[in-house]
């Protein structure tokens, strides 16, 4: 028998009685490292663990299979997605940047000069700043990209296995394994590169000019949070 096959066929043994969960990752909210801890226990005594890519949404996931995925304040996720597109995803990763980015970059080096230039009163320099958070992939990606519309994601409520967030993430790490039934020998990567986490260096430093821009900005994603926490708000206590 090709190995191929029988590999596939004792693979479908091995998961045809196990509770399908999805894992829904949001970029620069802890993913990576979570997916790179999860990636040898997909298959536990309940679940078979489905680890998905940044397209993955919940419109991709059947109604009636779980998911789970963490969340992240959406300026220091912002501050994230700038520097990792600054510098292109490494070294974890190579990705080049679209046109869009490179015009992006070519006009903001820093993550607190653009959200400042979100209402700067020369028109120009603050339409370059718009033009740049509309472009930068992650720092244009909104929570809701992944879940539609509030509608759709009430409608889809008994599917949420968990919510975790990237400021609590060993303690919410901790809790889906434990809740997903896989031995306690499964850690996060300590690895900055296997975590795909910035650099120690980055300036994390926004003036009250950006941090007001930017709430303004991402007031929508502080919506998703506020929608999140009123319907799981055990998940919640403590947290946010």
């Amino acid at each position: 028998m090709n190995l191929k096959i029988f590999q596939s066929i004792k693979h479908y043994f091995k998961v045809r009685n196990k509770e399908k969960i999805h894992f829904l990752h949001i970029g620069k909210t802890g993913g990576t490292a979570v997916k790179e801890a999860l990636r040898n226990r997909l298959i536990t005594s309940k679940y078979f663990i489905i680890l998905h890519s940044h397209s993955t949404t919940l419109y991709d996931i059947p109604i009636g299979e779980k998911v789970f995925f963490f969340l992240r304040d959406p300026i220091t996720r912002y501050i994230s997605g700038f520097y990792s597109r600054q510098r292109k995803g490494r070294p974890r990763y190579d990705n080049e940047w679209s046109k869009e980015e490179k015009i992006a970059f070519n006009n903001f080096d820093n993550p607190n000069t653009l959200a400042e230039a979100l209402t700067s009163e020369n028109a120009e320099y603050k339409a370059n700043a718009e033009f740049a958070m509309r472009n930068i992939y992650h720092v244009k990606n909104s929570f809701w990209d992944w879940f539609g519309t509030e509608e759709y994601f009430l409608s889809r409520l008994e599917d949420v296995f968990y919510i975790g967030f990237q400021e609590n993430l060993e303690k919410d790490f901790d809790t889906i394994i434990t809740k997903l039934n896989i031995k306690k020998d499964v850690s996060l990567p300590v690895d900055r590169v296997k975590a795909h986490i910035n650099p120690v260096n980055v300036d994390y430093t926004l003036s009250n000019l950006a941090l007001k821009n930017l709430k303004k900005w991402y007031e929508n994603d502080y919506k998703f949070i506020s929608l999140c926490k009123k319907y799981f708000q055990h998940l919640f206590l403590d947290k946010y």
